[in-house]
């Protein structure tokens, strides 16, 4: 069987076919300057491309042509006064930009009795050429232009017709050129699987052909990562643009051995050429390091950094380094770059399956295919090692010439036994930890990754356990690569650092678990809890398993030390008649017994959760007395509690659940006096009929959603300032109490499938309140009473989507919102929009899709930016909303029924995209599109081209809808819409020409990058845009 296509040996090759490839006119040098050039290159034994053919037709760069770029290591460009003359010099220059530099290797420009400026400024020969060239390849030209203009920014040479020699700068070239290819690239991996679109985005991070400043780059992750072999990779990618090159490899390592001064007296060796240099002490190669580097460009490697006074000795700051000099530090801490100004890192991260696949299949079998037999067993390999190339190659090396089955028994070995090899390289960050910082990533490690756990509650337990804030140990787990943190908040650890964590908890006790000081796996857990075999050593214990635990009631008693225990999904035979009172967290998922132990006193207990448990209401009273530290307590589905008892004694309680407590039926006054109670949630309580008052100072969130018996919301006894959001969904609640308005920092209400909803009218009163959602209601009352007429309500958003809304709610509804901002009201029965909407002055953004009955609009808001009304059937004259004033000062964005573009658009293409020039700024202009009647539903991405180079839509932003920078577009509607709420990334001056005619393409992909076929309009903002900078036919 084979690997994937692009293996190793063949997609990424540090060989060159050629060490120089010649560009030039040949009509101008071939049997001059550049034959000669070519000769003596020759001569130097450099082996050099140089196109034979006397005359090339059309353009189009062959693909024989186009493989030699790609295998040059240097690229020389003679610029002669006739080489813009020729459209396949200029096309050829493209491609060596593209496939060379792009790449960050060598381009050199020579000017041969040409003006550099005029390259540049594309004046002289080179202004008359491009001219000439102008009509053909009008599409073209703007690329030819920002090539020539990249050239000749390039460090090259100059020569005169009459200044000199021409031999001796001939000379010069072959000598120049000499001393780049006689450096030796430093030896890479084997098999660089995976390297080389991580070099380039290194690569483009250095922006290496740029000679502007000194940049620094970190790259960080895991050990075993492959940040040493990347590093090496970008160094012989790019070494040829420097004058100095110094790689200091295993900085860690050489600076504990040899000290800081060692290393300085290499970087200095290295970059200087000079063999002997003394060194009093590491301030003085601080002075000297400064001194004789400032006017040279370096390229410095500072490979495996763990100390801020390594970086302080080697390149304390940018100043020390001469123009366009390039610093890759490579680290496994993160904080090490932020602590030394380094703005600009990459996390590595671990190879994709593929590329793992690719790099184990070279290792083990020195070829890019295997039997098919092997299959299965590489893949489970592959599993183990994760991605990490340092796994990989271990295995895969050790494991070469092995049959099937003793790769069967060494992934069972390794699997039991963690190779010492992986981890010594992983351990190194876990050793480079404070003894606390330890404690922690051993407990996250060992039991968190992969659980139902956040990142916020395993920082809320780690807490309670060893009574600290957790954030600052996190953030150096996180800057030492121990940890990750995603996106969302979610957070991982490599399963091989996981595997790491364990064997060092595994090793305090080989032998025995209950002499350990964490226990996760379910065998060992067991064996403890039914043979009684556990010690004061056992400070955490995670049980997650099915299966059947014959529990000896006296289990516990021994584990004087235990400040943690979580079980989940295991069922026990009976209850233990003794839980230590060192406990701080309990979490016991089905908690097997009526009670708990009557000498349990735990003052230190602070997460209290019993979910799914037997515990009754009777024995739970005389428990909770108890409790006096408890800051969160969940009795979620306890299906044995009938009422909760009084919890007056909870006086630092914060959290308080009991969701799904099918039988419970009564809740006791004092839980709604509870000071520092911050979540109440009876979610789910079926049968619960009656909610006591409450006075909760500190509640945040309050949850009475699917309480099914529950008809009234609890009277509100003061003011309560902290609840800023509010949902009921499911319950027969259907108007809120006069004392509702003591909620007087409320946010946001959403009322969700709850009947006909009656809105009080103290909801104009409370002044935070600034969104109303509803979700399938079968009506909306407004009571109408006197405070009506003279009170406008804060609201500045209404969501209130299938609510069965006539047209008797736009009265009483614009009366007391009239301040809304946004107004949804799609998917309801109103079949008029009336003329009393133009009052809301301040509403931006209104919302009708689907409502099926509606006919006519009588009036439009001012200030109206956003507005959509998809498949409003029956609405069937939108001339209203299609009116240039609506438009004209721009950020509209609207979607209506009906396939019509206005007669303002001045430009309309049919084709699938439409084309126009301009100079100086981008022009502020609307697009309108009206897909077809046989247009299907489709997501559809505009494409904005500039001069040929595609403007790439930013994803970090959204559009107004919510989505991810493209339209649902659905047949028979037309939508109108500024371009510049499509958010484009920074990339549009760029391709722009200065003072010059700008070429742009529109065209409209699908999700698949196919091309779509949908007339469009264009009309330009004539108070935002001059209209003799546009042109809509070529100028």
């Amino acid at each position: 069987m084979a690997v994937p296509e692009s293996s190793s040996s063949s997609s990424f090759s540090y060989g060159f076919t050629y060490d120089v490839f010649l560009s030039f006119r040949g009509l101008d040098t071939r049997y001059g300057f550049t034959g000669n050039l070519y000769k003596a290159l020759l001569d130097q034994g450099i082996h050099t491309f140089i196109d034979d053919e006397e005359l090339q037709r059309g353009h189009e760069i062959t693909p024989s042509l186009l493989e030699a770029i790609e295998e040059s290591r240097i690229a020389i460009i003679v610029l002669s006064k006739n080489y813009a003359s020729s459209s396949f010099c200029l096309q050829e220059l493209v491609k060596i930009l593209d496939c060379i530099k792009g790449k960050g290797r060598l381009v050199c420009p020579i000017f041969y009795d040409v003006d550099p400026s005029d390259v540049r400024k594309q004046t002289g020969s080179y202004g008359e050429a491009l001219a000439m060239h102008a009509e053909r390849f009008i599409d073209i030209l703007p690329k030819w232009k920002i090539a020539l203009r990249q050239v000749a920014n390039l460090s090259g040479w100059h020569f005169k017709i009459g200044d000199g020699y021409e031999y001796e700068f001939i000379g010069k070239i072959v000598e120049h050129v000499s001393k780049k290819i006689n450096r030796m690239a430093l030896p890479v991996a084997d098999y660089p699987v995976g390297l080389e679109p991580r070099m380039l985005e290194i690569n483009s991070l250095l922006d290496a052909g740029s000679d502007d400043e000194v940049k620094m780059i970190g790259i960080h992750g895991i050990g075993g990562i492959g940040k040493t072999t990347l590093s090496i990779a970008v160094y012989n990618l790019i070494a040829d643009q420097f004058e100095a090159l110094c790689f200091l490899e295993n900085v860690r390592e050489n600076s504990n051995k040899h000290g800081l001064q060692h290393l300085q007296k290499i970087l200095l060796s290295e970059t200087l050429g000079e063999k002997k240099i003394k060194l009093s002490s590491v301030k003085q190669g601080i002075s000297i390091i400064k001194h004789r580097l400032q006017q040279k460009k370096v390229l410095l490697i500072l490979d495996d950094v763990d100390k801020i006074e390594q970086l302080e000795a080697l390149v304390g700051g940018s100043d020390w380094l001469g123009s366009g000099s390039r610093v890759i530090i490579t680290s496994r801490d993160k904080h090490l770059f932020e602590s030394h100004g380094v703005n600009r890192t990459y996390e590595l991260n671990v190879l994709d399956e593929k590329e793992a696949l690719q790099l184990l299949t070279w290792k083990a079998f020195k070829a890019e295919k295997f039997h098919p037999s092997y299959l299965d067993v590489m893949k489970r390999v592959v599993a183990y090692a994760s991605g990490l190339p340092l796994a990989l190659t271990v295995m895969g090396s050790n494991l070469f010439g092995k049959n099937i089955q003793e790769w069967e028994s060494a992934l069972h070995r390794y699997e039991i036994i963690p190779n010492k090899e992986i981890q010594n390289i992983l351990k190194v960050s876990f050793d480079a930890l404070e003894e606390d910082e330890q404690s922690v990533f051993l407990d996250i490690a060992c039991f968190y990754t992969g659980t139902k756990h956040t990142l916020t509650s395993v920082e809320r337990m780690l807490h309670v356990h060893y009574d600290a804030c957790m954030k600052y140990h996190i953030g150096v787990l996180v800057e030492k690569s121990l940890i990750k943190i995603n996106w969302f908040g979610g957070f991982s650890v490599h399963d091989l650092i996981e595997d790491m964590a364990k064997e060092i908890v595994r090793l305090e006790s080989p032998d025995d678990p209950g002499k350990r000081s964490r226990l996760w796996f379910h065998e060992d857990i067991i064996q403890v809890l039914e043979d009684n075999t556990g010690t004061s050593a056992i400070k955490t214990i995670y049980l997650m398993c099915e299966n059947e635990v014959e529990l000896d009631e006296s289990a516990f008693k021994k584990m004087k030390n235990l400040k943690t225990l979580i079980i989940e999904g295991s069922h026990f035979s009976k209850g233990p008649k003794y839980l230590p009172n060192s406990l701080r967290v309990v979490e016991w998922e089905g908690y097997p017994s009526e009670y708990l132990p009557y000498d349990f006193h735990p003052k230190k207990l602070a997460i209290f959760n019993l979910q799914k448990s037997c515990i009754t209401s009777l024995k739970l009273t005389d428990s909770l007395k108890k409790f006096l530290n408890v800051k969160i307590l969940n009795f979620d589905e306890a299906n044995c509690l009938t009422e909760i008892p009084d919890a007056s004694s909870l006086l630092n309680l914060e959290e308080f659940s009991f969701e799904n407590c099918e039988n419970l039926i009564s809740i006791h006054d004092s839980v709604g006096l509870l000071d520092k109670l911050k979540v109440l949630s009876a979610r789910g309580c079926s049968k619960l009929r009656r909610f006591p008052p409450i006075k909760l100072m500190s509640l945040e969130r309050l949850d009475l959603s699917f309480c099914m018996n529950l008809k009234s919301f609890p009277e509100i006894l003061g003011k309560m300032e902290n609840i800023t959001d509010l949902v009921l969904e499911k319950t027969p609640i259907i108007e809120l109490p006069c004392s509702f308005q003591n909620l007087t920092h409320l946010q946001t209400l959403e009322v969700r499938c709850c009947g006909i909803f009656k809105l009080p009218s103290c909801i104009l009163t409370m002044p935070k309140l600034v969104k109303i959602s509803a979700w399938v209601l079968e009506g909306w009352q407004f009571p109408l009473d006197k405070v009506t007429s003279t009170v406008s309500s804060n609201v500045e958003c209404i969501s209130l989507a299938f609510c069965e809304l006539s047209n008797d709610f736009f009265p009483a509804c614009l009366t007391w919102f009239v301040n809304v901002k946004e107004l949804d009201l799609s998917r309801n029965n109103f079949t008029i929009l009336p003329e009393c909407i133009k009052e809301c002055h301040l509403l931006k953004k209104l919302y009708l899709d689907y409502c099926q009955f509606l006919q006519e609009v009588r009036g439009v808001p001012p200030n109206l930016e956003i507005f959509s009304a998809l498949w409003c059937k029956s609405w069937t004259s939108t001339d209203m909303l299609l009116h240039q004033e609506l438009h004209e000062a721009g950020s509209t964005m609207f979607y209506l029924p009906g396939s019509r573009i206005p007669d303002w658009f001045e430009h309309r293409s049919s084709r699938g995209s439409i084309s126009f020039w301009f100079r100086n700024k981008f022009p502020a202009i609307a697009l309108c599109l009206v897909p077809g009647s046989m247009f299907a539903t489709s997501p559809i991405y505009p494409i904005v081209i500039i001069n040929g180079n595609k403007c790439k839509l930013d994803s970090r932003n959204r559009n107004e809808y919510g989505g991810d920078h493209y339209l649902q577009v659905e047949s028979d509607h037309t939508y109108i819409f500024d371009l510049q709420k499509i958010k484009f990334k920074d990339n549009l001056d760029e391709a722009l020409l200065n003072n010059e005619w700008n070429h742009v393409e529109i065209m409209y992909t699908d999700a698949n990058n196919h091309s779509m076929l949908i007339e469009s309009g264009i009309h330009v903002f004539k108070q935002k845009s001059r209209i003799e900078d546009i042109r809509f036919t070529s100028p």
